[in-house]
Formats: structure tokens, sequence, C-alpha cells
């Protein structure tokens, strides 16, 4: 079995889908990988460091002629890399960030191809499948640069300091949302000696809140059904966001760095920071949009732009892991070899559907969009009664 992967296309994405250091594993279980000249280079990974662990240094065409497993970061996103995707049919496998939830049309190309097709963002939540979540991979590094983002912006330091010229009082740091990005993003802020603040719709993040020393926002608000079955925060209506954005007001407004990552998968994200907010807030206080790609926690927000509004400095990036591609790299290419692997069985790909990561996975196969949330995404009828492998 052989896998490809192919340098990104992705506008502005540096990271690579396989490092080095996995291959080996790779090979252990029967899959011989192939890898496009100057893949790795963007995140560090040279050509010959790829040759010295047994894959094959190959062109573009060379990948896409031999190999049936194409491994990638974003390249096949809702349905890009046009060049590629023309190149494949019913033998290849493509296993990825998809993004099948915000851009589910993009799952019509892949299924047009015939081929068959894992997105990454829609592995379960189970304990089994823990190894293979690239989205909290992800969002380990998401959350970590923007504290770092915040910290470069914010004209004044996040520490506490006691000088002979008098004593500095510490930043002041309110994270909104505590999945993964945002647990890391307080454990950034308390490294850096900042006061740190958190709120989260779920209440049974408070314990976690806690434990890295920061302060959970209690707001009088009825969040029993704010989470649903896989962990993910769940949309509200419209009043309930009304009120919560009263309550976080003050909050906000006592704030020098406000971090919101609130997302709710395949929706729009809420609007928690409204443009009134901000005008509450110290001139030269920051805030960092997280959400942006998803339309955007913040009114302000200009997704991919720096924007200043009544002298606050609303930072709206997109795809931060990009911006530590090594160890981005690092994490994904060992959540994508574990998620392979656990469908090799004796050196072949075995697409078993009675496995709960395989089926739940699972976008595209034989000409069909095959996962029901994308399908009714899209308008579709049920997807069709999976047959044994």
């Amino acid at each position: 079995m052989k896998a490809g992967v192919l340098k990104e296309t992705w506008p502005g994405e540096t990271r690579v889908a396989i490092v080095p250091g996995v291959v080996p594993a790779l090979a252990k279980a029967g899959i011989e990988v192939a890898i496009e000249t100057g893949a790795g280079d963007a995140a560090g990974f040279p050509d010959a460091h790829y040759a010295e662990k047994g894959a094959a240094v190959v062109g573009r065409d060379q990948v896409l002629a031999g190999a049936t497993l194409l491994l990638s970061v974003r390249s096949f996103s809702g349905g890009r890399d046009a060049d590629a995707t023309s190149r494949l049919g019913p033998r290849h496998v493509v296993i990825g960030f998809l993004d099948p939830l915000q851009r589910p049309e993009g799952a019509r190309v892949l299924a047009a191809r015939g081929l068959t097709s894992f997105a990454l963002e829609l592995v379960p939540r189970i304990s089994r499948a823990q190894s293979m979540d690239a989205l909290s991979s992800t969002a380990t590094m998401v959350g970590y640069k923007a504290v770092l983002l915040a910290a470069d912006t914010l004209p004044r330091m996040m520490p506490m300091m006691m000088t002979a010229a008098g004593t500095v009082a510490p930043a002041r740091v309110f994270v909104i949302g505590a999945g993964v990005a945002g647990l890391q993003a307080i454990a950034t802020a308390r490294r850096l000696g900042a006061v740190v603040e958190a709120y989260d719709v779920r209440p049974a993040v408070r314990d976690q809140i806690h434990s890295l020393g920061a302060k959970f926002v209690e707001l009088p608000l009825e969040t029993a059904a704010a989470e649903d079955e896989g962990g993910y925060a769940k949309a509200q209506d419209e009043g309930f966001y009304r009120r919560q954005r009263e309550l976080l007001a003050k909050v906000v407004a006592d704030s020098d760095v406000v971090i919101s990552a609130a997302a709710v998968p395949g929706k729009r994200a809420p609007v928690l920071v409204t443009d009134e907010m901000l005008r509450g807030m110290r001139p030269g206080s920051v805030v960092v949009d997280l959400a942006a790609e998803q339309g955007g926690n913040c009114e302000a927000s200009e997704a991919g732009k720096d924007v200043v509004r009544h002298g606050v400095t609303v930072l709206a990036p997109l795809s931060l892991a990009t911006a530590i591609p090594h160890h981005a790299s690092q994490l994904y290419a060992k959540n994508v070899a574990n998620f392979v692997v656990n469908m090799v069985k004796k050196g072949e790909l075995q697409l078993d559907s009675e496995d709960e990561i395989v089926r739940d996975s699972m976008l595209c196969r034989g000409g069909e969009i095959v996962h029901p949330r994308v399908r009714e995404a899209l308008g579709l009828a049920p997807p069709p009664v999976p047959q044994p492998a």
C-alpha cells in the first residue's frame, strides 16, 4: 500500500501532513510513503530527513500516479486543489481536514470522483480516538499562539513587576470559550503572569478552568442543554446570547485582553463582544478573535485582518497553527498516522463500517456523500444503509 503526501496548496498553509518521524510507524503497518519534493520545507522538515527514514521523495506527478492513499492537511479542504482532485478516482482514499461542516459543498466535488474520503474534523470524541484527534492538536497550537499575539500587541507587560521605580500591575486576561484552544490560552497567559478569568457556556469545564489557576466567571444563565453528546457547545437562541452579552459586558470592560474561542461546529460563531462592549474597554486593550473563520465572536472582527475600534485592537487571525508549523505538523502527523494504522489489517486498508471511528469520520464513498450531518447540510436525503466491509 502506498501513501502520498503532497505539498500543501491551501493559501498560507505551512504545515505538512506527514513528518519524517512517523514514516517508520507507517512502514511497520505495510505502508510505503512518497512525499512531494519540498513538501516539508516550510515546517522545517527537509527532503533529506524523509529519505533517511525511508520515504521516497518524488515529484507531484509521481505522488499522484503511484499513491492510493492521499494524506493532506488542507489541500482538499472544501473541495479545493482541483488539479489533484481531477486525477483521483474510485481506487483512492483521501484523509485530511476537509471542512465538511463549514463548507459542505466541497464534499460534492470529492464524491463526484468516486473516491473515499475521511474528514478528520468528524473523528468521534471517544477514548479510543484521542490519539487521532487532530482538531485538539491544532487547537492547542492556536490557544498558545493567540496569547503571544495579544502580548506582542498589548502596550503593557503581562506579569506583575516590583521594581525600584514602583510596582507594575499584572495584565487582566479574559478567555471566552474553554475548549482546547481556550484552556491552552488560559495556561499560556498564566505562565506569562497575567490574572486570568474565563467563561464557558458548559458548566462542566469549571474545574478545568480552576485547575489552570484561572477564575471561572459565573453567569446566571440556564446552561443545562449547552453541551452535545460529543462534548461540543450547542447553538443557543438569540435571546440567550443577548442576555449573555449583557452579563459579559462588565468583565470585558475590566480586561486588558479578551481571547474569544467560542465556536459551534457547523454553525456561525455567536457574537459575544459587541461594538458597544469595545467602547467600554480601556484604550490599548486587545481582542483576539479565534472564531474569525466561523464568522467571529467579536462584532468588529474582519477575518484575517487587524482593526482598531474605539482604541481597542481587534485581531482576527486565520489558521494560527500555520504560524507554528514545526510542532503543529508533528502533532498532526501523529494523529494522521494513528488514524491510518487503525484501518490497516494485515497490510491492507480495511474500511470496517462497524468501527465507530471509521464510520463517523467517513465523508464520501462510492460516489455518495455518506455522512448524515453533511447530507443534511446539503439538503440531501438520509444516507444509504452501509454495506458490510
